[in-house]
């Protein structure tokens, strides 16, 4: 009986050790784009660390990924998106992913290794720009605000190429993957290009972009969980070191107003 109570014991003890251990470090997956949102993340890394959380990075080159890979439970949190881009995978999918705060803004731009104005433009130009919904409306938006096509009223950032009412450059468009713009612009006359991928391809968007888009909310950067965990501490201190002064000074010391911190 002695010898079952003992074994007993040391077998309640290494179980005990082991939960010891385990609440000791939480660890925290955040699956992200690499320029600027990862580099962004690791700003953290040693804050959250000081709060006994061990926050972990994954690299996507993919941002299509990223959400699915939030609701099928292998992250905790993305960090690639802005609101309209949610609130358009959320309408579409049904799936319960929620912003917990915007983190920064990245200014959408129109690229040229052709022309050096945008007065430039050829009539027939053929034109790139990304082929997910928010961000192709993005850029027809700023296309709009340059006056070079007019859309339909109240479209915003719904708006489809099929919602061209006026096109008096006869412009050639052509949807394709964000990630790929900025290797289409030895074919094409104009791109527009999200920044984080201009950044990555040299860019600088306040330096070469022939235009900048103007400010607005539902392009903020935000840091995006599953419903069930909005409450969670982690989460909550994730984000707090996110929008602290000293990443505000990061992003603005890096970045040089290419980036703009959302709050």
């Amino acid at each position: 009986m002695k010898k079952i109570l003992k074994v007993f014991l040391i077998y309640l003890v290494m179980i005990l050790g082991i939960t010891g251990c385990s609440d000791k470090k939480e660890k925290l997956v955040v699956g992200a784009t690499s320029v600027p949102h990862a580099e962004i993340l690791k700003e953290v890394v040693s804050d959250l660390k000081k709060n006994d959380i061990n926050l972990e990075i994954l690299e996507f080159s993919n941002y299509s990924l990223l959400n699915n890979s939030l609701s099928s439970g292998r992250i905790d949190a993305n960090f690639f998106q802005h609101t309209s881009y949610l609130n358009n995978y959320v309408e579409e999918t049904g799936e319960d992913l929620v912003s917990i705060g915007p983190i920064h803004n990245e200014p959408m731009g129109i690229y040229s290794k052709k022309i050096k104005s945008l007065d430039d433009i050829p009539d027939g130009a053929k034109v790139s720009l990304p082929n997910d919904v928010t961000n192709a409306a993005r850029a027809l938006l700023i296309l709009q605000s340059n006056g070079i096509i007019r859309l339909k009223e109240g479209i915003e950032d719904k708006a489809t190429i099929f919602d061209i009412e006026e096109n008096p450059k006869n412009l050639k468009i052509t949807e394709i993957d964000s990630a790929t713009l900025p290797r289409t612009l030895d074919d094409v006359d104009i791109s527009i290009i999200n920044t984080n991928y201009a950044l990555e391809a040299g860019f600088n968007p306040t330096k070469d972009a022939l235009s900048i888009e103007e400010y607005s909310e539902l392009f903020n950067n935000i840091l995006v969980v599953r419903g069930e965990d909005k409450d969670r501490q982690d989460i909550k201190a994730l984000y707090e070191a996110l929008t602290t002064d000293k990443i505000r000074k990061f992003i603005q010391d890096r970045y040089k107003g290419e980036i703009i911190p959302a709050f």
